[in-house]
């Protein structure tokens, strides 16, 4: 049992796994196009939420928000199912791919066993699909966005990977599917500009009362990091600086990364709607991009206190302040542009 369904990598695995399951079902959408229809730019930092022992910050939306938003846009019907009951689980996966449907999976990372394990770590927010099983071996076919092709895995590594305990939240066997889609998908000029005016709101208004989100939640933690030595000690204050870096430059693609598939979204947003202007801010996009690449160059020399750098925590403040200042100038520009066309 094998559906028909080719290898695509991708920058980020929740847009490599979307993007399987739309292209499946006839709709080929580049992966900044998805990115970008689901609003999925973001930043938080929640000293509340607990990552590996050390404050989360996140430079994109909530998993699982991406796959949500964008077949709601595009009148798609699907469903998502958790399972306390182990074999239970496994079951439906099998049933689904006997009717002919792939299924993205959300799993741990730490025992995948096909990943390099340099990049094996307590993460329990990986996505990949599911695409067809051997019935004599039993091993399952896996679209992943972090390989070159195709590859497989044991029944029982899938069902360890699906029940990962550890990390920031408990799996339960999460799966999630399309059911069907319509007829005909909308135009996707006003769903371009509804999600770009979307996405410029979240970052710049953020949510009532919350200072954790969106260029608010950025000049939190410009504050809060020029206070974690005196408060923290040296050696945790690091380990905060780390958890930083980690999440800018590693884990889900990285906070740069997102800016530049965001702009990549833009540029391509130009072309299917005729807004010029909209290459400009791909560009803007893209240039902050880089100033968070440069924050983390300078914060990284710092963790690892390299000869003769004198970057302080003050100054890493600095660029977090300037950098929110820069996005909210970005965002707010590219809402009153987007304004312009919205019907």
């Amino acid at each position: 049992m094998e559906l028909n369904l080719e290898h695509r990598a991708a920058a980020h695995c929740e847009n490599g796994a979307i993007s399987s399951l739309l292209r499946f079902h006839g709709i080929d959408l580049s992966e900044p196009m998805i990115f970008g229809l689901a609003s999925g730019l973001f930043f938080s930092h929640v000293p509340f939420i607990d990552v590996g022992g050390m404050p989360l910050t996140s430079f994109r939306t909530v998993p699982g928000f991406l796959f949500k938003r964008i077949t709601k846009l595009l009148g798609i019907k699907t469903d998502t199912a958790r399972y306390f009951n182990k074999e239970k689980s496994m079951k439906a996966l099998d049933g689904l791919l006997e009717s002919g449907k792939p299924v993205c999976l959300v799993v741990g990372m730490y025992y995948l066993p096909y990943a390099p394990k340099e990049y094996r770590f307590h993460f329990n927010g990986h996505n990949i699909c599911i695409t067809g099983k051997d019935e004599k071996s039993g091993d399952y076919t896996v679209l992943d966005s972090n390989t070159t092709c195709k590859v497989t895995i044991s029944s029982s590594d899938l069902l360890k990977i699906r029940y990962t305990k550890g990390g920031s939240y408990p799996l339960f066997g999460r799966m999630y599917w399309i059911k069907s889609v319509p007829e005909h998908i909308p135009d996707l000029k006003p769903l371009i500009l509804r999600a770009i005016a979307k996405n410029c709101k979240i970052m710049t208004t953020g949510y009532p009362g919350v200072k954790y989100v969106g260029v608010k939640g950025m000049r939190f933690l410009s504050r809060r990091i020029r206070v974690w030595e005196k408060k923290l000690g040296p050696q945790k204050a690091l380990m905060n600086l780390a958890q930083v870096i980690r999440m800018l430059e590693e884990i889900g693609t990285g906070g740069a990364g997102f800016r530049f598939i965001y702009g990549a979204f833009l540029q391509e947003a130009a072309s299917r709607t005729g807004i010029v202007e909209l290459n400009d801010f791909s560009s803007r996009i893209t240039e902050i991009g880089d100033k968070w690449r440069e924050f983390a160059y300078k914060a990284s020399r710092m963790f690892k206190k390299r000869k003769g750098e004198s970057y302080t925590y003050d100054d890493l403040g600095d660029m977090l302040r300037n950098l929110a200042d820069m996005e909210e100038s970005f965002y707010k520009d590219l809402g009153k542009a987007v304004k312009k066309y919205k019907n």
